[in-house]
This record gives C-alpha cells, structure tokens and sequence, in this order.
C-alpha cells in the first residue's frame, strides 16, 4: 500500500509562486507515473499535470507556462512548481500516484488560495 501526503499550499498573491510536494511511502516510487489535480467545491475534479515514469509530462492548457511537475525518485516524491498564480488557481490541489494504467493511490490533498 502506497501513502501520499500533500505539502506546501497556503495563501498567496495574485502573481505569486508555490512549489507543492506530494512525498509516497510504502513503496519504490520509480515505477510510479504522477499527478496532481485540483478541486474547486461544484466542479468536477481536473487533471493539471501528469509526470510519466521515464519523465514525460502532461499539462491542462491553462497551466501551460506557469506549472512544472516534476519528480525525485531518491526522495519518492513528485512536486509542482506554480507560478504566476492567478485567482482562478483557487483549489484543493491532490496528488495521485500508481502504475500508468492503474493509478489507484490518493492523497488527501493541500489547499491553495489565490488572492490579495
């Protein structure tokens, strides 16, 4: 069974930057692909960013630019760098991990506010 916790949101400024992490325990990570998706309460859950296993990536339009995922296997953990955080950024920011045509294994999520 694999663990994710979510680290790093919090309250920021339009413009602003964060480096979200999403650290997995009870497993190798290697063989894992990653993702983080965001919830804004009455809309459905969206994918932003995707990290493959041998490092190939994924990003929804609107985060093109501003957004890099990225991973350290040494530290199991899968990380997404925001910046230039706009309003609509707003969100419960989850990690979810597993095998490419399984990714079964959730985090509970971090929240990220955008505002001045």
């Amino acid at each position: 069974q694999v663990q994710l916790v979510e680290s790093g949101g919090g309250l920021v400024q339009p413009g602003g930057s964060l480096r979200l992490s999403c650290a997995a325990s009870g497993s190798p990570f290697d063989i894992y692909a990653g993702r983080w998706y965001r919830q804004v309460p009455g809309k459905q859950r969206e994918l932003v960013a995707h990290i493959g296993t041998g490092g190939s990536t994924y990003y929804v339009d609107s985060v093109k630019g501003r957004f890099t995922i990225s991973r350290d296997n040494a530290k199991n953990t899968v990380y997404l760098q925001m910046n230039s955080l706009k309003p609509e950024d707003t969100a419960v920011y989850i990690c979810n991990a597993g095998l490419p045509s399984a990714m079964k294994y959730w985090g509970k999520g971090t929240l990220v506010t955008v505002s001045s």
